[in-house]
């Protein structure tokens, strides 16, 4: 059964920085790609950024030099590092392992606000 934990979300000043966590169970975590996405109220889920097997980055221009995607597969791990978060950041992010299972954590909440 997969099981995608995340955590590391909450409430930041702009300006501030997070780290969100997605530990995944139940796959064999290595060989696939691992994404982060986020969906803000009244808009779709959209790309963040994600990482494939072998390394390969891929981000939304509007995260590009802010968030940092990283992965330990020793732990099971996906990470996103998010720097310089501006309100429009405030979103529900979401755990992605890529296809064929494309499947989704719970999501993580971060607001961005003074």
């Amino acid at each position: 059964q997969v099981q995608l934990v995340e955590s590391g979300g909450g409430l930041v000043q702009p300006g501030g920085s997070l780290r969100l966590s997605c530990a995944a169970s139940g796959i064999i975590f290595s060989i696939y790609t691992m994404g982060w996405y986020r969906q803000a109220p009244g808009k779709q889920r959209e790309l963040v950024a994600t990482m494939s097997s072998g390394g390969t980055t891929n981000y939304a221009d509007s995260v590009k030099g802010r968030f940092t995607i990283s992965r330990d597969n020793a732990k099971n791990t996906v990470y996103l590092q998010m720097n310089n978060l501006k309100p429009e950041d405030t979103a529900v992010y979401y755990c992605n392992v890529g296809a064929p299972l494309n499947y989704w954590g719970q999501g993580t909440q971060v607001t961005v606000s003074s």
